[in-house]
């Protein structure tokens, strides 16, 4: 199934802007305007993409390698696959172009770019670990929530330069009861959690590095005192149901 098919209609219900705007944007990738409808058309502002940008995803993919637009808006759609747009076919279908854009991104990474989270985002969605490519910061100014699993309060959990820790949050008050999260050590981390330390490692992305070993890492509830691993509740959550 292709753009000009039906139900590969965009966010405007049209069939053949999509097309047109890829086509303009193959001839010259500075044409700001088109990309700038491009995206507007395939995503929505409520983060759900369209039938179109799904079927977008493998021209989009090709022209990745010259173009930094391509490859931005390529890793949007990645990010917000996991939801409602009826092409699950369609998805599966691209499954080697999906796979060739990950080489790419990683290859990307490697060159330490000014675009690196952005990246390591897109890199995320494409592993299908959509939760932290919808949710990972560069750990200056990120918080998560999450349930104590033992009492089921909402805690609090910030990494960033002014704290890693966990806390009850209080609109009047900030963020109370503050608790130290506890880092886990680089030999005792596994599964994704080891691949992304190891990947932002491998690119001297120390702060990265950092932010995820805590992000993988222990805290305890300030209302119960129970300890609980940060990203298993995280995942728990937030990790969508593959279809």
């Amino acid at each position: 199934m292709g753009l000009n098919q039906a139900g590969m209609n965009d966010w405007h219900s049209d069939v053949e802007r999509v097309p047109e705007l890829l086509d303009r944007v193959e001839r010259r990738d500075d044409d700001d305007e088109a990309w700038t409808e491009l995206g507007r058309r395939l995503i929505l502002e409520n983060d759900l993409v369209s039938p179109a940008g799904i079927a977008a995803l493998p021209r989009l993919m090709r022209l990745a390698p010259d173009s930094t637009e391509a490859r931005h808006l390529a890793g949007e759609i990645m990010e917000r696959a996991a939801g409602h747009h009826g092409c699950d076919d369609l998805l599966a279908d691209s499954a080697e172009a999906i796979a060739e854009f990950g080489i790419l991104l990683d290859r990307h990474l490697e060159s330490r770019p000014a675009d690196y989270v952005v990246t390591f985002r897109a890199l995320l969605a494409v592993e299908e670990q959509y939760h932290w490519a919808n949710a990972l910061g560069d750990f200056t100014d990120d918080f998560y929530d999450v349930l104590c699993p033992q009492c089921a309060t909402q805690v609090t959990i910030a990494i960033g330069d002014y704290g890693r820790y966990s806390a009850i949050r209080d609109w009047n008050l900030g963020d109370v009861d503050r608790r130290d999260l506890r880092p886990t050590p680089i030999e005792r981390l596994s599964g994704v959690g080891r691949w992304m330390h190891e990947t932002a490692v491998r690119d001297g992305h120390v702060a990265l590095a950092e932010g995820i070993s805590h992000l993988f890492g222990r805290a305890e509830c300030p209302r119960c005192a129970g300890v609980f691993t940060v990203a298993d509740e995280y995942e728990a959550a937030n990790r969508p149901v593959l279809r």
